[in-house]
């Protein structure tokens, strides 16, 4: 792993989690599903796409704390990083709208369930699914912003930067 390449997107993915520890004040304002798809597309080792989002969270929470619905999160960064791999085949700005978007929407819908089904504050029924997913609507559209602002922070940054230092354009990793 001595490409030069590797180690900047490593160091991006890192400092993406990382950026976790700054309070912006606005709910769900957060890199981590750009990391993941950034992870996804342009790393070809898999295990490494996948691994490395999920080390540099688990390294931020270490910082942060955790919570009982980890398991949905993480399944979320790590089903974002295979989402990823998709936008990696194709590198379009279509296509990296559309796994942002898609990222956003699995991790928004994973991580509800898991506050309905393991966290108590809604009742286990039908009415209680539907408004735990009501309740968290207001805050998809800060999810879908910073997701999609991030994406085009770290994805839209590195295939500008890959395309002006060829270097980093050289194949995958």
């Amino acid at each position: 792993m001595s490409n030069r390449r590797t180690w900047i997107l490593l160091g991006l993915v890192l400092a993406a989690a990382l950026f976790r520890l700054v309070n912006t004040g606005l709910p769900n304002i957060s890199p981590v599903a750009a990391m993941a798809l950034l992870g996804g597309a342009y790393l070809t080792d898999r295990r490494l796409a996948v691994l490395a989002p999920l080390a540099a969270m688990l390294l931020s929470d270490w910082f942060i704390g955790f919570h009982d619905t980890m398991w949905a999160v993480y399944l979320g960064l790590a089903l974002t990083a295979g989402i990823g791999m998709w936008v990696g085949r194709h590198r379009t700005a279509g296509a990296i709208t559309a796994g942002s978007l898609a990222g956003s929407t699995v991790f928004f819908l994973l991580t509800n369930f898991a506050v309905w089904f393991g966290s108590g504050y809604y009742p286990q029924t039908w009415d209680g699914f539907v408004l735990c997913y009501t309740m968290a609507i207001p805050f998809f559209h800060y999810s879908l912003a910073g997701d999609l602002a991030f994406t085009a922070l770290l994805v839209g940054g590195f295939e500008w930067a890959s395309r002006r230092f060829p270097s980093l354009a050289i194949g995958r990793v």
